[in-house]
């Protein structure tokens, strides 16, 4: 099995492990909602080092880029990331990702764990079978680690160790910088919904990068966060997992992520599958659903509507904030766009739902 840089750590602070996809990973250390609450009030520190960084690079990395995702990489600066997904030629979804721009020739990808050799094996597949011939793919992975310091208090605790402006770093910017004297890409982006940085630095200094935050951030309410709160904290406001809300056989304009789809951009693999379907009417949306009964949704859970089943759950939990069990969940368009009641198949029971807007904590 895998293991991050940070294992040992996770171990000593009595983290209980599981197996993520192929990695050693803490699911929870105090308790998932102790963990959740402490992100939403103050901070929370991840490892997410079992993600992939996958490096693009050469005089023709954007035009290779703007063919393999779906985004339009001609809105991005130097400086700036982007929220992209790599699709198949059926529309279906390779991978989500963050995509970071150094400069015009040089950009960084972050990508699933669990999809890092898929994500650069397709690349290398799709560079073989194109024209892009000034360019070179270097998988990274092994070379970072990451770990992404979340909540409202972040920024404070980040500062005790950089001399770099982080008033100055917008959302979805980075820059390099040093912290706690660790050269790092310091990026203000995350996955909980609150205000954070996801900091990436040479896999050898991860454990110190680590210790430091802790060390600091501590007298203002840090806590250490496995992945049970970090799906808790995603959900919440709505943000796609790979698996869940968007796979093989699930395209992003299925998945409520039109916005980064661009399809007047020009070609991109995917793209005209996803016009032909458009254009035939999309047979499933994504719609958000909350129980207005006890209960608590879970992935795969059937969707019913008047005792007949139209869809099912992608993903769903127990709301820490709500206090509620809210789900997503992809429905027949029709009756996703209808205002007719739906129920959640929960064991044995049809508990009723409500469509809600999204995200589900503002």
């Amino acid at each position: 099995m895998n293991k991050t840089p940070l294992n040992q750590i996770h171990r000593q602070l009595g983290a209980r492990m599981v197996d993520f996809g192929g990695w050693d990973m803490p699911v929870q250390y105090s308790g998932v909602i102790a963990e959740h609450m402490a992100v939403r009030t103050t901070a929370g520190l991840f490892d997410v080092s079992h993600m992939g960084e996958i490096e693009v690079s050469g005089s023709q990395a954007f035009d290779f880029l703007q063919y393999v995702t779906t985004n339009d990489l001609s809105c991005l600066n130097d400086g700036q990331v982007q929220y992209t997904a790599l699709c198949y030629e059926t529309g279906g979804v390779v991978d989500d990702l963050t995509l970071y721009r150094f400069t015009a020739d040089r950009y960084l990808l972050c990508v699933n764990a669990s999809n890092s050799d898929k994500d650069f094996a397709w690349l290398e597949d799709l560079l073989k079978k194109t024209d892009f011939s000034d360019l070179t793919l270097t998988n990274r992975s092994a070379e970072y680690a990451q770990l992404a310091l979340q909540g409202p208090v972040a920024a404070n605790i980040l500062a005790k160790l950089t001399s770099t402006d982080l008033s100055a770093i917008k959302f979805y910017r980075f820059v390099e910088g040093q912290v706690a004297g660790i050269d790092a890409i310091i990026s203000r982006t995350g996955y909980t919904g609150e205000d954070g940085f996801e900091l990436y630095c040479p896999a050898e200094d991860g454990v110190k990068l680590w210790e430091e935050l802790m060390r600091v951030g501590q007298s203002l309410g840090l806590k250490p966060i496995g992945l049970g709160a970090r799906d808790t904290l995603r959900l919440e406001k709505a943000y796609a997992l790979y698996g869940h809300e968007i796979t093989a056989d699930i395209m992003p304009i299925e998945a409520r992520l039109g916005w980064i789809t661009k399809l007047k951009k020009g070609n991109f693999v995917g793209r005209d599958a996803m016009l032909k379907a458009k254009e035939a009417g999309l047979p499933r949306k994504l719609i958000a659903l909350t129980l207005t009964t006890s209960g608590v949704p879970r992935e795969g859970y059937p969707v019913f509507c008047n005792g007949r089943e139209v869809g099912y759950v992608t993903s769903g939990t127990m709301s820490p904030i709500l206090k509620k069990g809210i789900a997503l969940a992809l429905v027949e368009t029709a009756i996703a766009d209808s205002d007719q009641p739906l129920e959640i198949g929960i064991r044995k029971r049809q508990m009723p739902a409500e469509r809600t807007t999204l995200p589900f904590v503002k």
